[in-house]
């Protein structure tokens, strides 16, 4: 890693204990970049440390940059493998108790957001709420819980996500996955190793919906499959198959409703009940 650069005025502020460390990557994106550090920087919980790793930006990004770095306590401008290999630059050098990745382009839901998680938070893995690209008629929920078929079929927001910074301390992001690394650290975390989750009632982030992650979505498939047959047997994975299929024809049956998806999720409950209640009787018959 190149050498980066450090706010002088925060010296003592680097060696002791803060509540977060916001991790901003960036390549050639200065108008998104922009708005994610404004909404970093007047937060009203200013216990956490601001970090950001840009890619070698040639758009005016370091410019911008520095035009807060009186407000970012590291930064660095410099050529790297990817995603996740900017992400460990980040991890690397973070001091505070919780990493939140905030990429440019996404931007904290309103100025008190860390103020709002800093005295709930509790757990390994913290989730809050989101909205997605500006759509702010779509609040979307996280899972209430980090359950294995939870993750077989989806991922929760890493944008939403506070992760304990001892979580990497013996496991950075795979730098060989360009898209599911984040996935497979939440497979990882929470499934095999057990650590603790925790739902966040709290909107945390509006994010840009526009990243590699929502275009390259065979990609991001045949990533998945990999991690998966390499993580789970197959005798495992045949009955979440099952599951997954009778979960897509049940939310077939539902009807539209953009303004609240915890409702689809309620009715697809009340469905299941249905048929399990509807098989019961029928066998008693």
């Amino acid at each position: 890693m190149g050498k980066g650069h450090k706010r002088q005025s925060i010296t003592n502020k680097n060696v002791q204990k803060m509540k977060y460390s916001i991790i901003t990557i960036n390549f050639n994106n200065c108008d998104g970049l922009r708005k994610t550090i404004e909404s970093v920087v007047n937060q009203t919980f200013q216990d956490f440390e601001y970090i950001i790793i840009d890619g070698g930006s040639t758009d005016g990004s370091v410019e911008v940059i520095k035009e807060y770095a009186d407000k970012i306590d590291y930064w660095v401008s410099e050529p790297d493998n990817g995603v996740y290999s900017a992400m460990n630059k980040g991890i690397i050098k973070a001091k505070g108790e919780y990493i939140n990745f905030l990429n440019s382009g996404d931007y904290f839901n309103n100025t008190n957001v860390l103020a709002d998680i800093a005295p709930i938070i509790t757990a390994d893995i913290g989730v809050g709420y989101y909205y997605k690209g500006n759509n702010k008629n779509i609040l979307f929920y996280p899972y209430e819980d980090a359950t294995f078929f939870h993750l077989y079929r989806g991922t929760f927001n890493h944008q939403a996500s506070f992760f304990k910074r001892t979580l990497f301390e013996k496991t950075l992001y795979r730098e060989n996955l360009k898209i599911v690394s984040d996935w497979e650290f939440y497979l990882r975390k929470l499934i095999f190793e057990n650590c603790s989750f925790q739902t966040l009632y709290v909107c945390v982030v509006n994010f840009d919906d526009t990243g590699i992650s929502n275009t390259l979505l065979e990609t991001n498939k045949q990533e998945r499959e990999h991690i998966l047959a390499e993580l789970v047997p197959q005798r495992i994975r045949n009955d979440y198959d099952k599951l997954l299929n009778i979960d897509y024809e049940l939310w077939d049956l539902l009807p539209q409703i953009p303004k609240n998806r915890r409702l689809q999720h309620i009715l697809c409950i009340i469905i299941k009940i249905s048929i399990f209640l509807g098989k019961i009787l029928g066998i008693k018959k």
